[in-house]
């Protein structure tokens, strides 16, 4: 799991007028809205005495821890503590860690990790979101497995064939599960790959009509990964018919991840399209569900020695050596002395406000180093 990247922390329906307790990368975090609706995400860990704040209530400004009410605003500070009465000095240590947030496409975003705005990788951009011609619906899957093999199956084109019987058409051409060809594609957070397949027929009627195709026929796509935990999907099965999908991740831990996927589409534009859509989303998703729920290793291997990589598999390969490169940036967090301070000591992700405070109550999490990978891959 790694830090400096956006997570999407919940759906913005979720957040009301009371705190929502969230786990993610393994820890607790407590995501609210203050008096003028703007969310906020704060480690969930009262610096006093590990009140959980997520039990707490919104009061104004600030949330209210529910041990001692020890009351802090959305920049983490401690702004009263009852027990030491109305004008007391509020020790600087009592802040705790709080997080950038970011409120898109229907999501409740946070930056979880401490680099500064200028630094930051950007989320992941949903362009055509909330413009005309195109509508978009929000979807949710909780499923145990590690996120990165979730990516991984995402940016994998020859899965298709066979994970999903809605896809490529195999039965009016044999050949049609060879990746004989693609076209790689960088940015500085992922990379990604574009293709043409045989795809089969539309089995909606009137989704047939929107495309102009009734029988089975060539389909452009493409795909990517943006960070460890965003993948982009573009699907054209005609020149005028679009479906864009964007899953974000966020690892709950190691093997628990709940993912957020936001489905835009320039056909069907009315509003009573979206249940048989989001029906079809689900149908493909929960097949990908049961085949990465299976997978041996559940956790994505420190080395590929002990997989057998073929051509289609460029973009996991690469996607991997992404993932080093952000682990020797010292963004991975050290899942192994993370089991070992469970129940003994809290911790929490290291936010921006540490490069600018110091004497926090709460440790940072441990982080791995590049070195430190390249010994638990020889062990």
């Amino acid at each position: 799991m790694y830090i400096n990247f956006w997570y999407p922390a919940a759906r913005a329906d979720e957040l009301t007028d009371k705190p929502l307790k969230v786990k993610m990368l393994g820890l607790p975090f407590v995501v609210f809205r203050d008096s003028k609706g703007v969310a906020h995400c704060l480690s969930n860990v009262c610096s006093h005495r590990g009140g959980s704040l997520a039990g707490g209530k919104c009061q104004s400004d600030t949330i209210a821890c529910p041990y001692h009410g020890w009351q802090f605003n959305g920049a983490g500070e401690c702004v009263k503590i009852p027990s030491l009465g109305k004008d007391a000095k509020i020790p600087p240590r009592s802040r705790i860690d709080s997080y950038p947030v970011q409120e898109k496409y229907g999501l409740i975003f946070a930056f979880l990790g401490d680099l500064p705005a200028a630094e930051r990788p950007p989320l992941m951009d949903i362009a055509e979101y909330g413009t005309e011609g195109w509508r978009a619906t929000v979807q949710t899957f909780e499923w145990n497995i590690d996120y990165k093999r979730s990516v991984e199956n995402g940016i994998d084109p020859a899965h298709n064939a066979f994970v999903h019987d809605t896809h490529i058409a195999t039965d009016d051409n044999p050949d049609a599960a060879m990746i004989t060809e693609m076209d790689l594609v960088e940015s500085p957070w992922g990379v990604g790959l574009s293709r043409t397949s045989y795809g089969k027929a539309l089995a909606d009627e009137k989704m047939r009509a929107v495309s102009g195709r009734d029988t089975a026929g060539f389909v452009n796509s493409a795909t990517g990964h943006h960070g460890p935990n965003q993948v982009w999907t573009h699907i054209h099965p005609s020149p005028t018919m679009k479906l864009h999908q964007y899953l974000f991740e966020t690892p709950v831990d190691e093997t628990h991840t709940k993912l957020f996927l936001v489905n835009t589409r320039n056909f069907m534009l009315e509003p009573m399209h979206d249940a048989r859509m989001m029906e079809r989303n689900a149908y493909v998703a929960t097949q990908d569900g049961h085949v990465l729920e299976a997978l041996e290793p559940a956790i994505t291997p420190e080395t590929n020695v002990h997989e057998n990589f073929v051509y289609s598999d460029q973009t996991v390969a690469r996607y991997r050596e992404f993932l080093k490169a952000w682990e020797a940036n010292g963004w991975r967090i050290d899942g192994r002395k993370m089991k070992a301070l469970q129940g003994g000591a809290a911790v929490a992700i290291p936010s921006p406000a540490r490069r600018e405070h110091k004497g926090w109550v709460i440790d940072p999490v441990p982080l791995r180093s590049g070195s430190q990978s390249a010994q638990a891959a020889a062990e």
